[in-house]
């Protein structure tokens, strides 16, 4: 399960929008919104979140226990 606050907290520490990952991971802003909303990313879409966020603990975002 995906910490979407704490991913969309990063997203806005890194002063970057939404739409900005969406574009970095080529898919639309509606399908990252779409996404976020289900927690659900493929992981090659984690990988290239954790290298242009520059994300230090992954795993307690993106593999993160409820």
């Amino acid at each position: 399960m995906i910490k979407v606050d704490k991913l969309r907290g990063i997203i806005a520490e890194r002063g970057l929008t939404q739409k900005d990952v969406a574009e970095s991971l080529n898919i639309t802003p509606k399908t990252f919104y779409e996404k976020m909303a289900r927690g659900v990313f493929g992981s090659d879409e984690i990988q290239t979140m954790i290298n242009k966020l520059s994300i230090d603990d992954p795993m307690a975002i993106f593999f993160a226990e409820e």
